[in-house]
């Protein structure tokens, strides 16, 4: 078996400073085998917000893989957000935009769906699909069935009644990642919980979709900070909804949902 953390929308910069070390703590309490981190480290992509974001990834004890959000390239200086989007990203967060991690049980594969020329909707590259393929391929040649999980900032699929904008190419997207055998994607961008199957379309396979609130910031948006842990065994993956109580500091389960299936075919248990 193997556990995965997925943190979103931490916004430093607008984060609650109390919540900071009960975070830290319940993350490393569940001793992940993996965290990933779906985007929007920061609120405005300042050196001082992304060294604080920085501080608390060298403070969790489990590997780290993260993509960015669209709060991580400048929003209102516009010459960096053209010509150096990444530059603070880099320079504190990780080279790579497009991280990858691969063991005998999981593979998860970073996708960067920010368009810093349309700074809040998002949209899923070509080049990024095929690279995902491409990861997907390799390690299938190399190892065999390994759950196959992708991470991207910007959801493939909006509830009904969303305001936000859906992605550029989201439904190219999920019909591509289905395609090629992804189980799972992980993201974030609406600051709300969802754990579920993508809708049904005849000849896709069921690919789940897990979204996580915001870990840190004060714009919940009338949910609760929380995080996700997956517990992921073969054809079973149950995700643990940590959420912060009104009255409390501390993260602790409420929801919980388990899927069963496995090979991009996975229905609620």
């Amino acid at each position: 078996m193997r556990k995965l953390v997925h943190l979103s929308d931490l916004h430093f910069g607008r984060d609650r400073p109390e919540l900071l070390r009960p975070l830290l703590d319940a993350v490393n309490a569940v001793k992940p085998d993996l965290v990933a981190i779906s985007g929007d480290l920061t609120q405005r992509a300042t050196d001082a917000q992304f060294r604080a974001a920085a501080a608390f990834i060298e403070a969790l004890e489990a590997p780290v893989l993260c993509v960015p959000g669209n709060h991580d390239v400048p929003l209102h200086n516009l010459f960096l957000r053209v010509v150096t989007p990444w530059r603070r990203y880099r320079r504190w967060i990780g080279r790579e935009l497009e991280p990858q991690y691969s063991d005998e049980e999981m593979i998860v594969v970073g996708a960067n769906t920010v368009n810093p020329l349309a700074w809040q909707q998002g949209w899923f590259r070509s080049r990024s699909l095929e690279r995902v393929r491409q990861a997907f391929r390799a390690e299938a040649d190399g190892q065999g069935s390994q759950t196959r999980i992708v991470v991207a900032h910007h959801p493939m699929e909006h509830a009904p009644g969303e305001k936000k904008e859906l992605m550029r190419g989201a439904e190219r997207a999920v019909d591509y990642l289905s395609g090629c055998g992804a189980d799972v994607i992980l993201t974030g961008h609406l600051h709300t919980w969802r754990a579920e199957p993508f809708a049904g379309v005849a000849g896709r396979e069921v690919v789940l979709q897990i979204h996580a609130g915001t870990g840190l910031s004060t714009r919940m948006r009338g949910e609760v900070n929380d995080f996700n842990l997956l517990r992921i065994s073969g054809e079973r993956i149950d995700v643990l909804r940590y959420a912060v109580a009104d009255d409390s500091l501390t993260y602790e389960v409420g929801e919980q949902r388990s899927f069963l299936g496995g090979g991009g075919r996975w229905r609620r248990e």
